[in-house]
């Protein structure tokens, strides 16, 4: 019987999916691009992957999967659950973690982020509208519950104000509340939600970062236009400054709370950025939506993925946010230099400078592989097999000539960049 080869290691990466096709098909196909990797103690490393499937399982069943980017949990309880126990039974490499975001929602996110002194509207939670299916509950309302004025705590706002769940997503139950009607009609049909009402802004940009590993990009997100369009191909839409506090808050909000696969949401205005939404369990990566932006979500994708596995990163389960708030509380910085430090620790803990080195060393030619792969034969099948199965056939070929239109603008953009390197 042969033995395995000690100078060789298959690493498995593991899909936990729902719907989706388009984005975990570019996945495995650009994970095919990465080829073997030779690391430093001359080991060489085999990188595959595996769509997971949902069964009974033991809690104390070894895992035979090293990573695995969920897209299921965040409403799925099964895999979630498997997923806790993998991660610690088995140090299983979670993206993202479901201990986090089960208990770091919309709700604390958003306190975290206030304590960090950064923008965040102002925010009240209110109670919930119709009772909780809870046999105490009519006791409890009655002795402890206070009457409130609805009305007041939206007129002290100010209209236009939004109401939204503590703990949403996927813009579920969202309302804006333009006067006294909306506020009562939007309360009335929330029901067993539990909501917040927040302030708007004026704002000139809504500015929306993916955040992948240290990675980022800060997109010009139009949330009023169709999903096909609402992501604009504009790269210097934000000043010098709010780009840069864009791009540091989205990973400052993934590395306190463990994060390494999310996006954030924030309204800017000249150089205040006003962070309004951070909790995306299932950030937005469909070539339909994304398009431009789509080879390098993968892409990006696939280099964490592959560094985490390859170079045996360890899993975060305890959080260290006591660090993010001894910042907050020091009254010798400013706002700009409290951003400096939180980033610092962020960047800290995403490995960031070394992440980028050994990217540069083991991945340097992953670059050129991604762009002849989204110019090619492979790629326009999986765009056509995407739009078959989104939109009505009347629609398909305005929308292969939409989406190729944009990604081939990237793959020229993309040529420039690779030859001014």
């Amino acid at each position: 019987m042969s033995q395995p080869d000690p100078q060789s290691r298959t690493h498995l990466v593991g899909l936990l999916l729902g719907a989706e096709e388009d984005w975990p098909t570019a996945f495995e196909q650009v994970l095919g691009l990465v080829g073997p990797i030779t690391d430093d103690d001359g080991v060489t490393h085999h990188l595959t992957t595996e769509r997971l499937t949902i069964e009974p399982f033991d809690l104390r069943q070894p895992v035979r999967t090293e990573l695995v980017i969920d897209r299921l949990a965040y409403w799925y309880y099964h895999p979630r659950e498997w997923l806790k126990k993998a991660a610690l039974m088995n140090d299983t490499y979670l993206l993202n973690s479901p201990f986090t975001f089960q208990s770091m929602e919309k709700h604390s996110a958003y306190v975290a982020l206030m304590r960090l002194g950064l923008k965040v509207p102002e925010t009240w939670l209110v109670p919930y509208k119709n009772p909780v299916d809870n046999v105490r509950w009519a006791y409890t309302s009655a002795k402890y519950n206070q009457p409130f004025d609805l009305k007041q705590i939206a007129g002290n706002l100010g209209y236009p104000l939004y109401m939204k769940p503590f703990d949403g997503g996927g813009w579920r139950g969202v309302s804006r509340i333009n006067d006294e009607r909306d506020l009562v009609r939007a309360y009335d049909e929330s029901g067993e939600m539990l909501m917040h009402l927040q302030s708007t802004v004026e704002y000139e940009h809504f500015a929306r970062a993916l955040s992948i590993g240290p990675e980022t990009m800060v997109m010009d997100f139009r949330p009023e236009q169709p999903m096909h369009n609402r992501y604009a191909v504009s790269h210097d839409f934000l000043t010098p400054s709010a780009g840069r506090q864009t791009a540091a808050i989205s990973r400052i909000v993934n590395a306190m709370f463990g994060w390494e696969f999310n996006s954030c949401e924030m309204l800017v205005s000249g150089d205040d950025v006003y962070p309004i939404d951070y909790a995306n369990a299932c950030p937005d990566v469909a070539v339909t939506s994304l398009h431009y932006y789509f080879p390098w979500a993968i892409k990006a994708l696939v280099r964490w993925s592959t560094y985490c596995v390859v170079t045996g990163r360890q899993p975060r389960v305890d959080l260290e946010m006591r660090r993010y708030f001894d910042v907050a509380d020091r009254d010798d910085l400013d706002d700009a230099q409290k951003l400096d430090a939180y980033l610092a620790i962020a960047d800290e803990y995403l490995d960031s400078d070394a992440y980028w080195a050994w990217c540069a060393k083991h991945l340097s030619h992953l670059d050129e592989a991604v762009l002849q792969w989204a110019a090619s034969p492979e790629f326009e099948s999986l765009l056509r097999q995407t739009v078959v199965t989104t939109y009505p056939a009347h629609e398909r070929d305005r929308f292969m000539a939409h989406f190729g239109g944009l990604v081939g603008a990237w793959v020229t953009d993309e040529k420039a960049r690779l030859a001014t390197r």
